[in-house]
């Protein structure tokens, strides 16, 4: 069954909980999204906390994948760019499926929902996001329609001697 997607939910502290405990199980499964397992919910409250400080602020949209039952099973984080000449384009950060369901096609589905979202932001000619090098997160990407435009590499330090490329990757909606 698909996933049910919603752009700017109301934040309550269900979708906080949901969040939360989506990207720690997300990176206990060894998930690229900002954390090293082994986590606990109370070490990514804080980056919660930033997230919706920009949500509240209205920087940063946040889009959620429902499941069946209506749990939080998939988020985007769509971001604006702040500098006067880079407003053309947005930043997704923090792109997750919950482990159970991978493999069901649910990441193809949040990132049509993701671009179609953002095809009805005024003025956005494209989506940029990283993803860090060595997860096959960039094939996924590219097979989604984003190109590779940018790596540094051993940009990301997963830990003392894993270095990991830091690749940028682009989605133009023109």
């Amino acid at each position: 069954m698909p996933l049910t997607f919603e752009l700017d939910p109301q934040i309550g502290p269900g979708l906080r909980d949901g969040v939360v405990a989506l990207w720690a199980d997300v990176s206990n499964a060894g998930g690229a999204v900002g954390f090293v397992p082994p986590v606990i919910a109370d070490d990514i409250r804080p980056e919660w906390v930033k997230h919706h400080a920009a949500m509240s602020e209205g920087r940063t949209r946040l889009l959620v994948g429902y499941d069946e039952e209506g749990a939080v099973a998939a988020t985007a984080f769509i971001t604006h760019n702040t500098h006067r000449l880079m407003k053309h384009w947005v930043w997704l950060y923090t792109v997750m499926v919950h482990p159970a369901h991978q493999g069901k096609g649910y990441g193809r589905d949040l990132m049509a929902a993701t671009e179609a979202a953002v095809r009805g932001f005024e003025g956005i000619d494209a989506i940029r996001l990283t993803c860090r090098g060595g997860t096959g997160a960039d094939r996924f990407y590219a097979s989604c329609g984003y190109k590779e435009v940018g790596r540094v590499p051993g940009g990301i330090r997963v830990a003392p001697g894993d270095d990991r490329d830091d690749i940028v990757m682009l989605r133009q909606l023109g």
